[in-house]
């Protein structure tokens, strides 16, 4: 087994000033005598592929330089390969995203100075990943999923990616004006829940789309989802209670219900409404979704 570690760069990261952020980035890790080897992704997903690639040489140790996204991509190649069990690699984040919400869980810092430092140190916990089987595809995540509203917004906001972190808020409010609510079949627990809802979201962490905490987190490696159903929530509903998407208390409405459980099946109703899914801020697919979770599947570096 290599003991070095296995950098992935996103190059699109950084909102423009990548290149500067390149350049410290291998400052400071030479600077702390880490050893590495480093690939550049060339297209969308190209991460999955090439921490594969790099598993295959005797890589156990990645780091992900990029955002949301491309930990996403990352997680999806080390869970989707058969080389070796998941739970021998670890994984370490350099923050250069847009929204970067799967760090703040863990209060990994922002600073690249001090990510570098905690890679160094090497202190390492296990994290819960989900696993999505639609029609025609799978994805694993390693924050929050969802399905309705969100995957509407996800959508809108790969067009607006460029006004950074504003984007979640503009891509949202369009979502609340376009968006038609539909009818969702929730197989949780034993029991079904039929509803016209806003969103389901599925989480393993606690903070999405910008920083809302829009599910009631309890713990990463519990091998548990903390659901929430946003039922049929209005425009005027959510324009009042922004704040309480940003400090978690939007969980309290009335037309909100939180569950935990380890597995479901959600079904829209309505055979015309095809209901987008994203997983960590990436487009999944549409449609009927059965959403199952693998405790402890990955080791990570946090403070």
């Amino acid at each position: 087994m290599n003991n070095s570690w296995f950098v992935i760069v996103n190059p699109v990261a950084g909102n423009g000033k990548f290149n500067k952020y390149w350049s410290d980035i291998q400052q400071e890790l030479k600077f702390n005598n880490i050893t590495y080897e480093y690939t550049k992704t060339e297209y969308s997903n190209h991460e999955k592929l090439i921490v594969q690639q790099a598993i295959k040489k005797g890589y156990n140790k990645i780091i992900s330089v990029g955002g949301d996204g491309t930990l996403h991509h990352v997680i999806n190649g080390i869970m989707s390969q058969n080389t070796i069990n998941s739970k021998e690699i670890t994984v370490a984040v350099i923050p250069l995203g847009t929204g970067n919400d799967w760090i703040k869980t863990y209060n990994i810092p922002k600073n690249i100075k001090a990510s570098v430092n905690l890679i160094k140190q090497e202190n390492t916990v296990f994290q819960d990943i989900g696993y999505l089987e639609l029609a025609n595809t799978t994805s694993y995540f390693n924050n929050v999923a969802g399905i309705g509203y969100d995957g509407y917004v996800v959508n809108k906001l790969n067009k607006l990616k460029r006004f950074g972190p504003i984007a979640y808020l503009l891509s949202g409010i369009a979502g609340l004006l376009l968006y038609k609510k539909t009818t969702f079949k929730i197989a949780i627990n034993n029991k079904i829940i039929e509803t016209k809802c806003l969103m389901t979201l599925f989480g393993i962490c606690k903070y999405s789309a910008g920083g809302m905490q829009l599910t009631d987190f309890k713990d990463s490696n519990n091998g548990l989802f903390d659901i929430t159903i946003a039922k049929n929530l209005s425009f005027l509903d959510l324009l009042f209670s922004i704040k309480k998407l940003y400090n978690g208390k939007i969980l309290q409405h009335k037309k909100v219900e939180t569950h935990v459980t380890n597995s479901l099946l959600i079904t829209p109703q309505n055979k015309n409404d095809l209901s987008y899914i994203q997983a960590d801020g990436e487009l999944i697919g549409k449609g009927e979704v059965k959403v199952s979770i693998i405790k402890s599947a990955i080791r990570i570096v946090i403070p």
